[in-house]
C-alpha cells in the first residue's frame, strides 16, 4: 500500500500573529510615549510654566520686543535652565525688513546665543522676490541655525499654491545657504496645507495655552509652549520654545 504524503497546512495562527503583533508593537510604543510625563515646573523668575523635561530652551522675537540687552538674556539662570538660542525675525514678504533685525543679529551673536534668522511668508508674493528679501538682509555663517520659513496663513489660498510657492522659497534657501530650512507653523496648519511633501524639513511648532507635547506623528525639533514668558534684558513678554535634543545635537543642526 502506496504511502500517502502528509500535507503540512500553515497554522493559521501565523497568519493571525502576523497580522496582530505590528499593530500591539504600534500600541505599545504610542503608550510609552503618553507615560513618559511631561513636567511644568512654575518659575516666577520666566513668568510662565516651563517644561523642564528639555535641556535646551531659547526664545522668538522681532521688532515688537524693543530693545534687547542680549547680554542679560544670556546671563540669566535659573536652576538648570537659561536661554541657549533665539530665533529673529529678518524679514517678511517680498519688501519688508524688521527694523531691529540687524542689532538684534549682532548682539545675540556677541551674547554667544545660538541664533537663527526667520521669513514671515505670503503664498500670495512671488517667493523668488521674497527669498531675495531674505537673502539680502541675513548672511548665515557657521554655527547658525538653518534658515526660517514662517508659514501661517493661508490668505484664501488653496493647499497646492502654498505648497508650490512654499517649495519655490525653500530650495532658494537651500542652495543659497546649503542647508535644509526649517518649517515653522501649527500642525493644523502643518497637515492641512503642506503635508508629507514636506517632511523631509525640520520642524518648529507652535503649540501652546496647552500642557502637553505637540500630537503629531510628524517628528518635531522646536517647540514653541508659550508667548507670554518673560527674561532678563527683554521689558515685553516673548516666545519661549524648547529643542527636542542635546546641545551636541543643537549644534550639529547649525551650518558646518
Amino acid at each position: 500500500m502506496a504511502k500517502t504524503r502528509r500535507i503540512r497546512k500553515r497554522p493559521f495562527i501565523y497568519l493571525i500573529l502576523a497580522i496582530i503583533l505590528p499593530g500591539m508593537a504600534v500600541i505599545g510604543w504610542l503608550w510609552l510615549r503618553e507615560k513618559q510625563q511631561l513636567e511644568f515646573v512654575r518659575y516666577e523668575e520666566f513668568g510662565i510654566d516651563m517644561p523642564v523635561s528639555y535641556a535646551m530652551h531659547g526664545i522668538d522675537i522681532s521688532k515688537f520686543q524693543g530693545k534687547v540687552n542680549w547680554m542679560a538674556v544670556r546671563q540669566m539662570q535659573v536652576d538648570d535652565i537659561r536661554i541657549s538660542f533665539a530665533f529673529i525675525k529678518a524679514t517678511e514678504g517680498i519688501t519688508r525688513q524688521d527694523a531691529a533685525f540687524a542689532r538684534n543679529w549682532e548682539k545675540a551673536g556677541e551674547a554667544g546665543i545660538i541664533r537663527g534668522a526667520y521669513h514671515f511668508f505670503y503664498s500670495t508674493r512671488d517667493p523668488l522676490k521674497q527669498a531675495a528679501n531674505f537673502r539680502n538682509v541675513v548672511s548665515l555663517r557657521s554655527g547658525d541655525l538653518p534658515p526660517v520659513l514662517d508659514v501661517e496663513v493661508h490668505n484664501n489660498q488653496p493647499a497646492a499654491v502654498i505648497r508650490s510657492t512654499a517649495r519655490i522659497w525653500l530650495e532658494e534657501m537651500e542652495k543659497a545657504y546649503g542647508v535644509k530650512p526649517i518649517i515653522y507653523t501649527n500642525i493644523h496648519f502643518y497637515e492641512t496645507y503642506l503635508g508629507k511633501e514636506f517632511d523631509e524639513y525640520p520642524l518648529w511648532v507652535a503649540h501652546y495655552y496647552q500642557k502637553d507635547r505637540p500630537r503629531s506623528p510628524r517628528k518635531w525639533l522646536f517647540w514653541q509652549h508659550s508667548d507670554i514668558g518673560r527674561v532678563n534684558g527683554i521689558r515685553t513678554t516673548v516666545d519661549f520654545n524648547v529643542f527636542q535634543g542635546d546641545s551636541a545635537a543643537l549644534r550639529e543642526l547649525c551650518i558646518p
